[in-house]
């Protein structure tokens, strides 16, 4: 036997009958053969950490732009928190770990820079040229595995991590709505922990920031869940093991629920909505990246590769692909290249 067949026999000795394994697969878009050392998901795994999409995450924005502040998180380190997490909770179901770290580090790779401002001014501009579609970064981070990794080639990844990739986000929803939730339970344990991470980490920035301090968070929810971030973080992630041992889904007891959801709204209401200079500075780049949208689908030519192409929706498709790609630098010194002289003359800022 390989070294992988044998840790694939360990899958099916040792993780839960509700655990995705390796071995049962439904496979890859395209048929490969098979790594002598690794199995299916450790190869997507390590396919994901080495491609350049990855790579781009460290550069860009989770929620607040300052790049003298060497301490708030980006759309990287998010990313390997919310891996963190998954692990723990992976570990302790006897779910499939290598599948959850996966899912966990592919799935905001194709995610905008400048964090949601971000994606809620890509998702608008892209409206103005193909009505209906809209852009979403779960479906782009599978377009990302898919399509454009590799030159056009694509991961080929398996359908379980792209499965999780795709169904990861909640976006405002509660915890309790769930109505598209991944086909595996490694894929919801990646879900819930976007959330937790997120909550939590965005909480201490938002202190770090100075918007708000630890005594405004609600205190119902400092009662369930704890009054530091650690405790937090640790309260949550014992209840989601307690509540999910033994069941066919994920998730957290009423009382942890509502206090999470709780956290979630305050989050909402004043952080993300506050009219303060980093909330500021992220609307300005989101209007930078429409104006860089418009600029390329009037311009074309000038996008990487580009060869002639007539059909409109076409060229904001190959637009949306480069701009969600960039980082937050680059977007904005192709913004100063491209059209900074423009704005500065109009007086726009």
């Amino acid at each position: 036997m390989t070294i992988r067949e044998q840790y694939e026999q360990l899958e099916l000795q040792l993780l839960s009958p509700r655990a995705a394994k390796a071995c049962e697969s439904r496979g890859r878009l395209r048929n490969e053969p098979k790594c002598l050392v690794r199995t299916d998901f450790q190869r997507d795994r390590d396919r994901i950490i080495h491609c350049k999409s990855f790579r781009r995450l460290k550069h860009k924005t989770q929620v607040f732009i300052d790049p003298e502040e060497d301490h708030y998180r980006t759309r990287l380190t998010h990313t390997l928190e919310v891996a963190q997490i998954a692990r723990t909770i992976a570990r302790a179901l006897r779910l499939n770990e290598d599948l959850t770290e996966a899912i966990a580090l592919g799935h905001d790779l194709g995610h905008t820079p400048f964090g949601h401002a971000g994606e809620a001014a890509l998702d608008e501009v892209y409206r103005e040229f193909v009505p209906g579609q809209g852009f979403k970064h779960s479906e782009q981070s599978l377009r990302v595995v898919d399509v454009l990794e590799r030159k056009g080639a694509g991961l080929n990844l398996t359908y379980e991590v792209r499965d999780g990739i795709l169904h990861h986000s909640k976006g405002r929803a509660d915890l309790s709505l769930d109505t598209a939730g991944p086909a595996t339970l490694e894929g919801k344990v990646v879900k819930i922990s976007d959330r937790v991470a997120y909550i939590n980490h965005d909480i201490d920035d938002a202190i770090r920031a100075g918007i708000i301090t630890e005594n405004d968070l609600p205190e119902a929810a400092v009662r369930v869940l704890g009054s530091t971030h650690s405790a937090r973080i640790g309260s949550m992630v014992r209840d989601i093991i307690e509540t999910s041992t033994g069941r066919d889904s994920v998730g957290m007891s009423d009382k942890f629920r509502e206090s999470t959801d709780l956290l979630k709204d305050f989050l909402f209401a004043e952080v993300y909505g506050r009219d303060v200079t980093g909330v500021r500075e992220l609307e300005h780049a989101g209007k930078m990246l429409k104006s860089l949208f418009r600029y390329y689908v009037a311009h074309p030519q000038e996008l990487p590769d580009s060869e002639p192409e007539e059909d409109t929706e076409n060229t904001a498709r190959k637009v949306c692909d480069f701009v969600s790609g960039m980082t937050d630098r680059y977007a904005q010194r192709d913004f100063s290249a491209k059209l900074g002289e423009y704005y500065r003359q109009s007086g726009w800022k």
